[in-house]
């Protein structure tokens, strides 16, 4: 293995047709499904390089911000002179670094790495960490609702349930409106099951919308009464209060997926330890890197509960396929007619856009070394905004 002499980091923009702010606070969650609008949208490219000419790529999904962004900056020093047989030395500091800050930098430079790592022993990331599957069950995740036509009412989610259930898709998951109205989710709630039946399994994420404890355990109540399959971040805690969710859960029968905006294994172990949850969230870009993710998944395996993959993503993809306790690949964020916000890098016919998902209802777990996929650096380049050049 050779040593890591050079990290370039490139931050680049692409546009996205037919997706638009719900607000003007600018921040990309707050997209939103509409017609005829473009939206551009920032993410950074990562890549590693060796002494030896071996090079671990990445290029972000949605971890790919402006902070994120100099949180990697930061730490890319250390990474020098290193092996990728150092991984767990890089992660532990790393994460020492980053202890006074959220650690969203972290998973790019760590998924790099065992992209390189891959590559350096020509084998793929799922075969290293061990594999369970190669096909991945999947749920369309839909964007928030909106006021533009596409997701704006009960009946426009259903029909695109339904849309979704056609595909081949087992599950779909609901992001409700902005505003937070308890009884409009709850209205959703129960429509959506009426128009898809029993056989496609549902999941609702408020994304922290609703307003307070009472509107999430009425909103709860409905997820009850249509059988859903989890019920997400429900309310204005931004998801990090394990007390008021072991509250909700003893009041409730859907399970809870918790611990999306709860950083790192230690504070997750904390949040299921004290009742606040009974499925473990983790993404290899928010969570310290696959070397994180598949601490977060063996922690959950130890308690004998689930964890699930948050987002989409090649990284996300290896995680899956080596995990027994964990149910669907999530498709995220897609709506009718509104393409999944991806950056359009891949030469390689990878593809997380709704009509990736196959007659089966899975994603593929891409094939080669390293994460399988190849990136157009040409285009990366042409759009880059800054270009970050790290040495000795």
């Amino acid at each position: 293995m050779g040593r890591i002499e050079r990290i370039e980091i490139r931050p680049f923009t692409f546009e996205v047709e037919n997706l638009g702010l719900e607000s003007s606070a600018g921040a990309t969650y707050n997209m939103v499904c509409k017609p005829g609008e473009r939206i551009t949208v920032e993410r950074y490219a990562v890549a590693i390089f060796t002494d030896e000419g071996a090079c671990g790529e990445y290029v972000t999904h949605w971890v790919g911000t402006r902070i994120a962004l100099e949180q990697s900056r930061a730490l890319a020093p250390f990474l020098l002179g290193r092996t990728t047989g150092e991984r767990e030395w890089l992660f532990d500091e790393m994460k020492r670094e980053l202890r006074q800050y959220d650690h969203m930098g972290h998973g790019p430079l760590d998924i790099a790495l065992w992209d390189l790592l891959g590559k350096e022993t020509g084998r793929s990331v799922s075969d290293l960490l061990g594999r369970y599957r190669t096909r991945l069950p999947a749920y369309a995740s839909t964007y928030h609702g909106d006021h533009s036509g596409s997701l704006d009412s009960a009946a426009a989610f259903a029909d695109f349930a339904l849309a979704c259930q056609a595909m081949g898709y087992p599950a779909f998951k609901l992001h409700g409106w902005h505003d937070g109205d308890a009884r409009r989710e709850a209205e959703n709630v129960l429509a959506v099951r009426k128009a898809v039946g029993d056989g496609m399994a549902l999941m609702l994420d408020p994304a922290c919308q609703l307003r307070n404890f009472a509107d999430a355990l009425y909103v709860g109540r409905a997820c009850d009464e249509a059988d859903y399959t989890w019920y997400e971040d429900p309310f204005r805690d931004s998801g990090v209060s394990a007390f008021a969710h072991k509250r909700l859960r003893e009041r409730l029968k859907t399970p809870l997926l918790m611990t999306e905006h709860v950083r790192g294994i230690e504070p997750k172990a904390d949040f299921l330890i004290a009742g606040g949850t009974d499925i473990l969230r983790a993404d290899p870009e928010y969570d310290l890197g696959i070397t994180g993710t598949m601490k977060i998944a063996h922690l959950a395996e130890a308690f004998g509960v689930d964890v699930e993959i948050h987002a989409c993503g090649p990284a996300h993809r290896h995680c899956m396929a080596a995990l027994r306790n964990t149910n669907y690949y999530e498709l995220a964020l897609v709506g009718p007619g509104s393409p999944n916000a991806v950056p359009p890098v891949y030469t390689c016919g990878y593809s997380d856009q709704l009509d990736g998902v196959g007659a089966d209802g899975c994603f593929p777990l891409p094939e080669g070394p390293g994460l399988g996929v190849s990136y157009d650096w040409d285009f990366i380049r042409r759009h880059q905004t800054a270009e970050f050049v790290i040495t000795a």
